[in-house]
């Protein structure tokens, strides 16, 4: 077992430095927003590299999920499906594409159990904006960026929202 996916089975430690950096970060609106996002990001994005490409493996999507899915990064699925496994996850857990490594969405699900945000799993995540490819997910996330839904309905968040108005 590799020491990045030790760290992640053992979230604690990621959950207690995600909810700091969210704390900051949000103090640092204005300050991003006086910037600029291209201006706070060049300041901002070694560090994010640095940090969240040890740990993560990070794809630089610049709307980081993590903390919905189970500090496992979705992009690091070779199909980069950010809602939940293909149809393809084989019966041991292994990715239809790459067999011999753990799917992504089994990890993030067994992880997401050791986090206060469990319940965050079944969330829709909007589709990635490329257009933000670059950007630090830092400065992207305190500017409201990084979770602007898309499509016709926008006010579901939550597969469990979607499944009661398809019954209704």
């Amino acid at each position: 077992m590799s020491l990045r996916s030790y760290i992640q089975d053992h979230p604690a430690p990621l959950v207690w430095a995600w909810e700091a950096t969210a704390w900051a970060l949000r103090r640092m609106k204005p300050l991003f927003e006086k910037a600029g996002m291209e201006r706070s990001s060049a300041i901002l994005k070694p560090p994010e590299v640095l940090v969240k490409g040890l740990l993560f493996n990070c794809q630089d999507c610049a709307q980081c999920v993590l903390h919905y899915s189970g500090m496992t990064c979705p992009m690091n699925c070779p199909k980069s499906l950010r809602n939940g496994p293909c149809g393809g996850v084989r019966l041991n857990g292994k990715c239809e594409v790459k067999p011999e490594v753990d799917c992504v969405w089994v990890k993030a699900v067994e992880r997401s159990k050791k986090t206060p945000y469990a319940h965050e799993i079944l969330r829709l995540n909007p589709p990635v904006d490329w257009r933000l490819k670059g950007q630090a997910s830092w400065v992207t996330y305190s500017l409201g960026r990084d979770q602007i839904p898309t499509g016709t309905d926008t006010t579901i968040r939550y597969a469990t929202e979607a499944l009661q108005k398809e019954a209704k």
